[in-house]
């Protein structure tokens, strides 16, 4: 493993890689310092084009060998971001780290080099802008402050992975920030909406502000303190509202998840937009750069949902949600009702719900909250995602029939569709063998 670094020699590059080093020598990964020429300026200067680079980067290297970092030089010659694409591939390098799009590049540098790299690097890229406080904590003079794109995809969960690695190399204080669109909130919750257009219920909010949290649970401090959160409206492109919050909170780096999106797709892409705009250090994380898998900490089931029909095989669910769920963790146990339902009939499937709790499970410790959800006009399994979402739990467990062929295909099943419509981990029970 190994750290890039990609130079021009310019002063911003300069500055990127003296961070680069301070990185290299702090983690003990050599440092590979890397310049790509022009393949139409080689062929036009020819020897006296290479000698000097080789030349400039022969001072860089004693430079930033005096920073205590093991340094290697390599001049390449052809496309930028696609020559250091694949000298990356080929150096299986950790990180690769550039100086960032200067904002007197034509269009803020978009089609430029980071911007591209951004789109096909597998591993992170750092792209840094102001360096200084990055390199006081690299050497242990400072802890460094991370603000974090918040959101439920994988890009985020790489990235919260690559946080929780900057941990190893220095002291960091994460903030998570999420920004989201009212409307379509509401919509993936199950909310109703409020009269006036863009207005934020209490309901809504506390729902996402209990998600982010949990999202952000893994990058807890060793004192079990957890990390902070900002969950705010957005209006217009996620990008730019979240630049905006990592400057009002003076962050010494934006770490964002990275989809890699092509052509039209950047339009919306907020690495994309968050490299071009941000007035601080940007790392973008692909999806791609997750951790080791014995580097990954473990998923905890702090909160599972059990749905039945009150049939024998959803009734059967319960009792393995409850062993699903830890102490001190709570069970959502709920019913879909059809129609509307009087306040007797309600409190009558209630009594229902808590009747199908097993007694070793309430003794264990486990809260269990039971409910009655009303489908108001929407099918089964959309009022069951939405409740997922609504109450941010860990795993679904979901009693299934066992049906097969024609049997299935006629009857349909609720539990086969909800495997197609979350992407929380679903927990079928089968019934045993007749």
């Amino acid at each position: 493993m190994s750290i890039v670094c990609a130079t021009n020699f310019s002063d911003a590059a300069l500055r990127a890689s003296t961070l680069a080093a301070e990185l290299a020598r702090k983690t003990g990964e050599p440092l590979r310092l890397v310049h790509v020429l022009n393949a139409d300026s080689a062929r036009a200067f020819g020897r006296a084009l290479t000698d000097a680079a080789q030349a400039a980067l022969a001072d860089e290297v004693k430079r930033l060998t005096k920073l205590g970092a093991k340094v290697e030089p390599a001049l390449l010659t052809g496309e930028p971001a696609t020559v250091l694409d694949a000298y990356v591939r080929e150096q299986r390098a950790s990180l690769v780290v550039t100086a960032a799009p200067t904002y007197e590049a034509p269009f803020l540098g978009v089609g430029g080099m980071v911007d591209r790299l951004a789109q096909m690097l597998g591993v992170p890229l750092l792209a840094v802008r102001e360096g200084a406080s990055l390199e006081a904590w690299a050497r242990g003079e400072r802890p460094l402050k991370v603000m974090l794109g918040v959101d439920r995809s994988l890009p985020f969960e790489a990235a919260r992975e690559w946080v929780r690695t900057l941990r190893r190399w220095g002291a960091v204080e994460a903030v998570g920030a999420r920004v989201y669109w009212a409307e379509e909130e509401y919509q993936r919750l199950g909310l109703a909406r409020p009269p006036a257009f863009g207005e934020i219920t209490d309901e809504l909010k506390q729902a996402l502000e209990k998600e982010t949290a949990a999202l952000m649970a893994p990058l807890a401090s060793a004192e079990g303190q957890g990390a902070r959160i900002h969950v705010e409206a957005g209006v217009g492109r996620i990008a730019d509202n979240l630049v905006d919050l990592a400057a009002r909170e003076k962050v010494d780096l934006l770490v964002v998840g990275s989809h890699h999106r092509r052509a039209l797709g950047r339009l919306w892409s907020v690495s994309h937009h968050a490299l071009r705009l941000a007035s601080m250090s940007v790392a973008c994380v692909p999806a791609q750069a997750t951790a080791a898998p014995a580097d990954v900490a473990l998923p905890a089931f702090r909160e599972v949902l059990v749905a039945t029909d009150f049939s024998e095989t959803g009734n059967r669910a319960v009792a393995h949600a409850c062993a699903l769920t830890p102490p001190e963790g709570t069970v959502h146990l709920v019913h879909v009702a059809e129609g509307s339902l009087s306040a007797a009939e309600e409190a009558g499937l209630r009594t229902r719900l808590l009747a199908l709790v097993p007694k070793a499970a309430e003794s264990g410790g486990r809260r269990v909250q039971v409910e009655v959800l009303a489908q108001g006009g929407k099918d089964v399994v959309t009022t069951l995602v939405q409740a997922s979402e609504r109450l941010g739990v860990d795993a679904i467990v979901m009693g299934t029939h066992g049906r097969s062929g024609l049997k299935r295909a006629v009857l349909g099943s609720v539990t086969q569709a909800l495997l197609l419509r979350t992407d929380r981990p679903v927990l079928v029970v089968r019934p045993p063998q007749a």
